[in-house]
């Protein structure tokens, strides 16, 4: 971020107000308004901080015009094309692709704090059996900070190292034993000799009574659906968790706003919604009456999984998400699975429809990444969940990013309030 040295001049009445221009390494001008309120006395207005920049980041940039996702500068698509999750992580971590010997360091270090404590698996015997998965990690994930003591000071460097290696490590532990506890299964411990896809597939797949053999295509398919997911700029969530750190809050609560944030079907349950679409449409006969209904600008019916509120060309994390779901229903067909038939066929009709294609609304992530966990036997429950354990190093990162910031300030939005003017309180004998 610079100073432009150019200035944008706001006039209220009879004075005239010069707002510095900031320009970043990609992406629009930025106007700075931060002294505005003290110079002239007014606050800017916008609601869901849609034109607003909340931070500066150095983390992922978006153009959604022209389909770019970007983190610490790689695309994307060639992120989920050459490389693996960890590695991705440990670039939105520390800033640059990890040479052998880190990231051989990082797995290892990664690897070895899978486990949770065991005390905390008392925490699932006091839920439901039917409470939603989401609801069992936003409290466990929470709880954290009772037991891990020597990684809650946000002000020591080792801390924030430490919490940032175990949040991303224990996650899809705490996600597979969310999903065992809801199919009465029992929980199924983490191990070394797997990578992290691998790990999570064998904890929520595998069961005491027989082997279980990871599938690399499977193992493959859930990596990228990790790395696709792993952050994704200032979106609601990570919002969220920048403005949970800003009070002071430890790591484990902030990660669990996060996640909390992430359960809105707006958010997180993107994917969850598309399947659900799908299963609203029922058989593929009912597909050109379903298509039609979605064009209705009339109908309530909305045909999820297509197009993007911040993508307007293409989402850039569908071409890769794609090509792993037909690897996926390759493998496992879709014969015996009529949603899976009928998403096959509503993207073959959805493509070829000039509505959807003069629009650009194309599948998105979310489409196929649904898709590919209906394939792999993960109830709509676990979408959600599995969407965390992706987004976990996109929000650990967000938030060291924002703690080793020595501009780092509390989040107080303003407001323009509505409300009644000052007024005297009127004894209750007399309403």
């Amino acid at each position: 971020m610079a100073d432009t040295n150019k200035k944008a001049t706001l006039s209220i009445g009879n004075e005239s107000y010069d707002l510095p221009i900031l320009s970043p390494t990609e992406g629009p001008d930025v106007v700075d308004v931060r002294k505005l309120y003290g110079q002239a006395d007014v606050f800017t207005y916008d609601p869901g901080f849609t034109s607003t920049a909340s931070c500066d980041s150095a983390i992922t940039y978006i153009d959604g015009e022209e389909g770019i996702l970007l983190h610490r500068g790689y695309p994307i698509d060639q992120l989920a094309e050459k490389s693996h999750f960890l590695e991705v992580c440990y670039l939105l971590l520390y800033g640059e692709l990890p040479t052998a010997a880190q990231l051989e360091d990082f797995e290892s270090r990664v690897t070895n704090h899978t486990m949770v404590h065991e005390q905390m698996h008392r925490f699932f015997t006091g839920f439901r059996r039917d409470a939603h998965p989401m609801a069992i990690m936003t409290g466990v994930v929470g709880a954290m900070s009772a037991f891990y003591h020597d990684s809650t000071d946000i002000h020591d460097p080792w801390h924030r190292e430490v919490a940032s290696i175990r949040l991303i490590a224990k996650m899809p532990t705490i996600a597979a034993m969310a999903y065992k506890y809801s199919i009465g299964q029992p929980f199924v411990y983490p191990r070394n000799d797997l990578d992290f896809a691998g790990n999570f597939l064998r904890m929520c797949f595998s069961v005491p009574a027989e082997d279980y053999q990871v599938n690399p295509i499977l193992s493959r398919a859930m990596d990228r659906i990790f790395t696709l997911h792993a952050d994704h700029e200032q979106n609601a969530s990570t919002s969220t968790v920048r403005l949970a750190s800003s009070s002071g809050a430890n790591p484990f609560a902030c990660i669990a706003a996060g996640i909390a944030c992430l359960w809105g079907p707006a958010h997180g349950g993107a994917n969850q919604a598309a399947l659900e679409s799908l299963k609203e449409i029922g058989t593929p006969d009912r597909i050109p009456e379903m298509l039609a209904r979605a064009k209705d600008k009339d109908d309530p019916f909305r045909l999820m999984g297509f197009g993007h509120r911040v993508y307007k060309n293409f989402d850039p994390r569908a071409k890769v998400m794609k090509q792993s779901a037909d690897e996926v229903l390759d493998l496992l067909g879709v014969e015996n699975n009529p949603i899976l038939a009928v998403a096959k066929e509503v993207e073959k009709q959805a493509l070829a429809d000039d509505y959807f294609v003069d629009r650009k609304l194309f599948p998105n992530v979310d489409f196929y990444s649904g898709i590919i966990l209906e394939a792999m036997g993960f109830p709509t429950s676990m979408f959600t969940p599995i969407f965390a354990v992706s987004r976990t190093v996109g929000w650990v990162s967000q938030w060291k990013e924002m703690i080793e910031d020595p501009a780092m300030k509390i989040g107080r939005p303003r407001q323009l309030y509505t409300g009644p003017s000052q007024r005297d309180y009127v004894d209750v004998e007399n309403r």
